[in-house]
């Protein structure tokens, strides 16, 4: 049967179709359907995992077991993973294991344009990299085959386009095989040193041999085109825009695995044309590889090492133009991400910024505290990065900036790799403040339930880690819970436990504004008679509010009736609506 899907989603049909059971993540965009969509399978055993690492671990001893296994992340997700990575490279499988990794070209929702596909060369495992959602589907099958075939996991890796958008495919039936009996191997799986020189060499014989395999699969395939003066070698995305620009005008070597990649079959298409180009998103990954083959190629100094690549730029490395569509007279303006009206890290930001704090950040909806009006955050890296980050800043500065700077950290990005800071700060003695905003859900990635909400991925009870009692078991003895809605008690116990001797933590309790099950007040009333136009209201920066040559307006549609507006007004008027 042929049905439109999203990229993510067929992939996770084909892990379906393949007989999966076993399936493991830690959501991050644009890799996080798959693990949803995965979840759907009452075949599939699915969970969210506490960070990206954990859930490669987990996916391995399910292998381990003798169940095709499963484990997906987003780019920067696969460096946390990245320790078990290259060991499991050198362990092999047992049964198949697929790893999911998505990129995110153009940083639509990241901190970085990191390219995978150097993760896949220096891990030796090898990578399939889908252009649509048939071949995700169709990738994601065939990867199992080639991960038992040659005793390796197998990175398949997806993109922004590919992972959201949508193309024909067809489904077939799951397919499960027996599952694979375990036998104690010390040798394969114990990578102790004098076991693990004896894998390196079949690493590198079992590397030898998918270069060969390189060579006759069909994922690598030559598009013959009636112009031999260009030839292109593309792969993901890349490939889509070379066809939409040009049709089949020129011949296309279209690699499907991306790593190892094949070497006679590059040599006798580069001897087939004129003219080489490789298009390919960021790093000149291809056009290294074709180079290291002696091959004269072109390829970065075309297209840029930085963002997306279009129909259109491809088609102007050529010189051409694609068919344009009627322009806009007015240019659409730009849209920032803003927090959500009602959202509960506002207030907290807002607190932050009229103390003048120094704040270091961390990775979630909260990173927005550094968007303007607020304006709040000095610093954002990665997730956890932020209870290590104020460790160190205070011990360097001598105790200087103790008293004057915190660490926020989300209740989903403190299971994920902030516990760890704070096992630093408690046993090393540091006078840090850090501020959990537990919004009892997993925000920014599409409301994904993690180990402090008390239900588990498909929304059943689970067990649920108490935020308090985690941090008292760490060795923080202040650890203090306040409502971000109530800015008076946030600023007492922000100045409070700066002044503190010791270090602490401040949770910052109330749910996410968006989620189904929150109830909101009636919206507040804006009385634009009492209004001085003085723009504290404003100073929040929330989307409900919006000042006129009238006063201060409030959208109803937009506002949950927090409050924490009303509270910076001194005249009274933004009020509260009676409820009933």
């Amino acid at each position: 049967m042929k049905t439109l899907m999203l990229g993510n989603v067929a992939a996770a049909r084909g892990l379906y179709e393949a007989g999966c059971s076993f399936v493991s993540s830690y959501p991050g965009t644009p890799s996080t359907e798959i693990t949803e969509s995965a979840a759907q399978y009452p075949e599939i055993y699915a969970e969210w995992a506490p960070n990206e690492k954990v859930a490669m671990e987990a996916a391995f001893g399910a292998s381990l077991a003798g169940r095709r296994s499963f484990c997906g992340m987003k780019h920067v997700g696969l460096n946390v993973a990245a320790d078990p990575l290259f060991t499991i490279s050198y362990t092999g499988v047992n049964a198949g294991m697929v790893i999911a990794v998505a990129d995110d070209a153009g940083m639509h929702s990241s901190q970085n344009e990191q390219d995978s596909r150097h993760y896949a060369r220096a891990s030796k495992i090898p990578m399939l990299e889908p252009s649509d959602a048939a071949e995700s589907l169709d990738y994601a099958k065939r990867a199992y085959a080639i991960s038992e075939q040659f005793d390796t996991p197998v990175l398949l890796k997806m993109c922004t386009r590919v992972a959201h958008s949508q193309s024909l495919v067809e489904t077939q039936p799951r397919v499960e095989p027996e599952q694979k009996p375990y036998e104690k191997t010390p040798q394969k799986y114990i990578m102790m040193p004098g076991y693990a020189k004896l894998r390196h060499p079949v690493v590198e014989a079992r590397t030898r041999a998918l270069t060969a395999f390189a060579e006759t699969t069909d994922l690598n395939r030559v598009e013959q085109g009636s112009d031999r003066s260009v030839g292109f070698i593309a792969d993901s995305t890349a490939y889509q825009y070379v066809k939409e620009a040009f049709g089949d005008r020129y011949p296309v070597l279209k690699l499907g695995l991306v790593w190892p990649m094949p070497e006679e079959k590059l040599r006798t298409f580069a001897a087939s044309v004129d003219r080489l180009i490789v298009a390919e998103e960021l790093d000149g990954f291809i056009e290294s590889h074709c180079r290291d083959l002696g091959l004269a190629v072109e390829g970065k100094s075309l297209f840029s090492p930085i963002g997306e690549l279009s129909q259109n730029t491809v088609a102007a490395a050529l010189g051409r133009q694609t068919a344009e569509g009627p322009k806009l007279e007015t240019p659409i303006p730009v849209r920032p991400p803003v927090m959500c009206a009602g959202c509960p890290h506002r207030g907290l930001f807002y607190t932050l910024k009229k103390l003048k704090l120094t704040v270091i950040g961390d990775i979630g909806c909260y990173t927005l505290g550094a968007a303007a009006p607020l304006g709040a955050i000095d610093s954002v890296i990665c997730m956890g990065a932020s209870v290590s980050g104020i460790h160190g800043f205070n011990k360097a500065s001598g105790g200087a900036s103790e008293g004057k700077t915190v660490a926020v950290i989300g209740d989903s990005t403190f299971m994920h790799s902030g516990m760890t800071g704070l096992v630093n700060i408690a046993y090393n003695d540091s006078k840090s403040t850090v501020i959990i905003l537990d919004n009892s859900i997993t925000g920014m990635t599409g409301h994904q339930q993690n180990p402090t909400t008390g239900k588990n991925l498909k929304g059943d009870p689970a067990a649920r880690i108490d935020l308090e009692s985690l941090c008292r078991a760490i060795g923080i003895r202040r650890v203090r819970v306040v409502d971000p809605y109530d800015l008076a008690a946030v600023e007492t116990a922000v100045r409070e436990e700066l002044a503190a001797d010791e270090a602490s933590v401040i949770i910052s309790r109330r749910p996410c504004a968006l989620l189904k099950y929150v109830k909101h007040k009636k919206p507040i009333l804006a009385d634009a008679d009492k209004c001085r136009k003085c723009g504290m209201c404003m100073r929040i920066g929330c989307p409900a509010i919006s000042m006129t040559e009238h006063g201060v307006q409030i959208d109803a549609t937009l506002c949950t009736g927090c409050g924490v507006c009303g509270q910076l007004c001194k005249f009274g008027a933004l009020a509260p609506q009676e409820e009933g």
